[in-house]
């Protein structure tokens, strides 16, 4: 087996915890996936992997050998499908990882129409509301809501969604709905927090032009999208949230729109991917294809103040 097989092998043992499954994975005999990381470890004269009769995990070296292991094969990858008549037709794994409601609001209703452009992508798609390292994942884009704030990744914005401050009739009927942003502050917001860290984010409204933020009180904070929308419905308070999540809720009047005449900022959703995968066609063609998604639904992009 050679180098970079053997690092591929590896690379498969540490994501599955397993020799039997990286091996079936792989089409090998376990005999040779285990005789082929002693080789691996003997070479490089470290212990790559802890065995135990229930999981396989990495030690310290073999979690660095990891992550570099991760860039060498994707950058190898890169360069022989740049640099072939696929530049046109990608092939191989994209790993991605969108945020529930886009996931399956947005793409994957329409996921066919990307199959059929490029038969031969295989997608891994993970979801959810955490923060994810992407080169310590092997995760090769992210499509986020809000201002980018990891500024070692390149951005590229997909459209901007209308928001909208909204509560449940149960609520309003208790505590009275706000007649000016500045009630906002008189009312229970719900919290969001992310990372362990409780940040009750505030309201942002225009007001006389200028976008104004506005902090409520309340009393539940959730880290997941889906509970701050169940905890709305449930009349815990108010949210802000594009309007996009909320059409189903609003017209079954589950939950009704506050401050109608104080437009709420858009909200920029953006794809997100490492450096180092700037040039994967694999990315280029799903980000430029997520592109028309977003302008279908959202419209296109403003053009840029000059």
């Amino acid at each position: 087996m050679d180098r970079f097989d053997a690092m591929h092998l590896f690379t498969r043992i540490v994501e599955l915890g397993s020799f039997t499954e990286a091996a079936g994975v792989l089409a090998m005999p376990r005999a040779t996936a285990t005789h082929a990381i002693k080789q691996l470890e003997q070479r490089l004269g470290a212990r790559l992997l802890d065995r135990t009769t229930r999981q396989v995990t990495p030690t310290l070296d073999g979690l660095a050998f990891y992550d570099r292991c991760k860039r060498l094969l994707a950058d190898l990858e890169d360069a022989e499908t740049a640099l072939s008549t696929q530049v046109g037709n990608p092939h191989g794994t994209l790993r991605l990882d969108v945020h529930g409601a886009h996931a399956t609001a947005i793409i994957l209703p329409r996921i066919g129409e990307f199959r059929a452009r490029y038969p031969h992508i295989e997608l891994v798609i993970s979801s959810g509301d955490r923060l994810v390292d992407l080169v310590k994942e092997g995760i090769d884009c992210v499509i986020r809501a809000g201002q980018p704030g990891d500024s070692s990744l390149v951005a590229r914005k997909l459209a901007d969604m209308p928001q909208i401050i909204c509560a449940s009739p149960q609520y309003l009927r208790e505590h009275g709905e706000p007649r000016h942003p500045a009630e906002l502050e008189g009312h229970a917001g719900i919290g969001f927090f992310s990372r362990g860290h409780e940040h009750r984010y505030p309201f942002t409204v225009v007001v006389e032009g200028v976008v104004s933020e506005f902090q409520a009180s309340g009393w539940v904070t959730v880290s997941d999208s889906e509970c701050y929308l169940a905890a709305a419905l449930a009349g815990c308070g108010l949210i802000q949230v594009p309007r996009f999540r909320l059409e189903d809720h609003l017209k079954a009047g589950r939950l009704v729109q506050v401050l109608q005449q104080w437009p709420c900022p858009d909200l920029p959703v953006s794809a997100l991917y490492p450096f180092h995968r700037q040039l994967s066609p694999r990315v280029r063609v799903f980000i430029d294809w997520a592109r028309e998604l977003y302008t279908d639904r959202f419209g296109p992009l403003a053009p840029l103040a000059t």
